[in-house]
């Protein structure tokens, strides 16, 4: 893996421009895992009372009212968007990238390029963000912040927010499950209550900055065409392996100034094609990424 690692680190110094393509596994990498200590720590009376044991499931459960869903998910939306990873994982990355002329394809909707320091006009949320709420219907193809919604749920729900945004709860006192029905989100618009901008079917709103962003990655594409360009898939599985993961085997194909680098914990496998130009390190996200810097 170290000499993986060294001749990924070269090429990316050589490389004229590196475009990062993150899947969930980079995340999970960073700390945002959904399941174990963490789950325990932000759900357990959700778990005693419904029997979930990851925040996943907690996420599809049916809820009986809104006051409820709202509180499970204040809470999810918080610590995965509002908390900080962790783990440096992102800061590392950025570390890595930082002098080239970078851009960043992402599934992800936690927001940890951003307060990495990465530059938003080098980001392509492809699947929404945690932190915007849209119409239910929708009403309009507009977005609206939630993080001032969101913490009002959680102070309702009786925690504290802390220095780096962790949630305390008092000593001797438990969560309620459910928040005041004057908190339900509703949209600005029309008065219909309001969802995550999480892309799960056709309803999602794809909004101005959606949209710009869009015209932005394809702009990055255009430019560096026939350059020498490093196409760097860190934690992309097989769910919409379109958006980034066979998107970047064409771009590799069609160029062959590029190289195409997969990290992932699984062995990956990739086109003949594009097998000479391809560099496959299986393993630790988070380290790999370490010693890319080190």
């Amino acid at each position: 893996m170290d000499e993986k690692v060294l001749l990924l680190k070269e090429k990316i110094d050589q490389a004229d421009a590196v475009i990062i393509g993150a899947g969930a596994g980079l995340s999970t990498a960073a700390g945002f895992v959904y399941s174990g200590e963490r789950f325990d720590r932000y759900f357990s009376d959700f778990s005693r009372k419904y029997g979930f044991r990851d925040m996943y499931t907690g996420g599809f459960f049916p809820y009986n009212t809104q006051e409820e869903f709202w509180a499970y998910w204040s809470r999810y939306i918080w610590i995965n968007r509002y908390m900080d990873a962790p783990k440096s994982t992102y800061s590392d990355l950025f570390q890595a990238v930082k002098g080239k002329d970078y851009f960043v394809l992402t599934t992800n909707v936690d927001h940890c390029f951003q307060k990495a320091g990465f530059e938003k006009k080098r980001l392509f949320y492809t699947q929404g963000d945690y932190g915007l709420f849209q119409c239910t219907k929708p009403c309009c193809r507009k977005t609206w912040e939630n993080e001032s919604m969101i913490r009002s749920m959680i102070l309702a729900q009786g925690y504290s927010i802390g220095a780096h945004n962790e949630l305390i709860i008092p000593e001797g006192t438990e969560a309620k499950m459910s928040i005041p029905a004057e908190l339900l989100p509703k949209c600005p618009n029309c008065g219909r209550p309001l969802t995550m901008n999480l892309r799960s079917d056709s309803r999602f709103v794809e909004d101005e900055g959606w949209q710009a962003a869009a015209v932005e990655y394809e702009i990055w594409l255009t430019k560096h065409r026939s350059r020498k360009v490093v196409f760097l898939e860190i934690g992309v599985g097989y769910n919409t392996p379109g958006i980034i993961k066979y998107n970047f085997w064409q771009q590799v194909y069609q160029n062959k100034n590029a190289i195409y680098a997969c990290l992932n914990m699984e062995e990956e496998r990739v086109p003949d094609e594009i097998r000479d130009q391809s560099i496959l390190i299986s393993g630790d996200s988070a380290e790999i990424i370490k010693g890319l810097v080190s």
